[in-house]
């Protein structure tokens, strides 16, 4: 895979060391009209981060035939009990639509990597489990997988780590926040989410 995104060659370093793109940083500056540019770097620098993790989960995935969205969907039935997952709590859980759900379960059912069961609890309801196939396919994927996380995460300190986690989960604590306070119907309140 040709990886034409961005090296650390194109970044700098500010005073106190911390490292920035400095064609982020010009770009912000004009669109803020010199105002502070921070948040909108930060949020540039998660997309970069963002995008290089999904590089890489993409490189050894579909040298496996699944997209990075089939493979997180594999990845969370095969943590899942033996009854399976509904394509409902699958969507949640991954934070996107039941319809892409519906869509990469297909997909999935077609490779013989999951298939749909009747849940024993509701006969209306339908949920998705992962085959032996599925799961001797998550097996092979697990060394190269750790491996490929250890070297983009490398000189990570544990600390390091856990932060990272913890300011990404706070992201997006925040936009489900904001998105609530922004769909809200109007006369609801007028507190800042």
């Amino acid at each position: 895979m040709k990886d034409v995104h961005k090296s650390s060659t194109d970044f700098d370093s500010d005073p106190g060391g911390s490292l920035f793109d400095p064609g982020a940083r010009a770009a912000m500056t004009r669109f803020t009209a010199g105002d502070d540019t921070l948040a909108l770097e930060a949020a540039t620098a998660v997309r970069t981060a963002f995008n290089a993790v999904e590089r890489m989960r993409a490189h050894g995935a579909q040298g496996r035939g699944l997209s990075t969205g089939a493979l997180d969907l594999l990845m969370r039935l095969s943590a899942s009990t033996d009854d399976g997952i509904s394509i409902g709590e699958l969507a949640q859980s991954a934070g996107v639509s039941s319809r892409n759900v519906t869509g990469l379960v297909d997909t999935l059912e077609r490779d013989g990597l999951v298939r749909r069961v009747p849940d024993r609890h509701d006969r209306r309801s339908v949920l998705a489990q992962i085959t032996p196939d599925g799961q001797a396919w998550i097996e092979s994927f697990r060394r190269p997988t750790q491996a490929a996380m250890a070297a983009i995460f490398r000189d990570f300190t544990p600390a390091e780590l856990t932060q990272l986690r913890h300011l990404c989960l706070r992201l997006a604590e925040n936009q489900h926040r904001a998105f609530q306070h922004l769909t809200r119907p109007e006369g609801t309140g007028d507190a800042e989410p």
